[in-house]
């Protein structure tokens, strides 16, 4: 993954995708804690998920902020859309994300749409197959975001001109 250093925080937003109340039972009684699995954008290609875990859900929210500005990727998005179909899995959870034309929205569901919103696609038709787990979806869409490589980067690994990645 291309990780990338973003220099001021105010233009990353957070987003909650899930939050979970797990139980400990001790002794004493039952100990209630929470976590909170979050993603932060820009809205222009930049994307990191986090884990928050605390005994309260204010401060797992803050926890898991903090940890998805520490593994931020750079993805590629064109015109609002992904640059071309890429199917990843991830644990248990599948995804399928397709190029769409301007004026389709973002057809996605559930943690997929949280983490497409966040890096800026407008434009997308996605599909979850398997695990609905979104720990393991947001993991698997990120996973499937940073796999995706544009034209540019295509012609310049290759050392080739542009035309030429298209016209062969």
């Amino acid at each position: 993954m291309n990780k990338v250093k973003v220099n001021s925080d105010s233009e990353l937003k957070d987003r909650l995708v899930a939050i979970n109340r797990v139980t400990k039972v001790t002794k004493g009684g039952r100990t209630f804690t929470f976590s909170a699995i979050v993603v932060v954008g820009d809205g222009k290609g930049v994307i990191g998920w986090g884990l928050g875990k605390a005994g309260e859900v204010t401060s797992a929210i803050a926890k898991g902020v903090e940890a998805a500005k520490k593994n931020l990727v750079k993805v590629p998005v064109l015109k609002g859309t992904v640059p071309h179909e890429i199917e990843v899995s991830f644990g248990g959870a599948q995804v399928l994300l397709k190029p769409a034309a301007a004026g389709t929205g973002l057809k996605a569901g559930g943690a997929m749409r949280a983490v497409l919103e966040s890096v800026g696609v407008t434009d997308v038709i996605a599909k979850s197959k398997g695990s609905s787990n979104p720990h393991n979806l947001v993991k698997a869409t990120i996973a499937a975001l940073s796999q995706m490589r544009d034209a540019y980067t295509i012609a310049g690994n290759r050392g080739i001109s542009m035309d030429k990645v298209f016209n062969g």
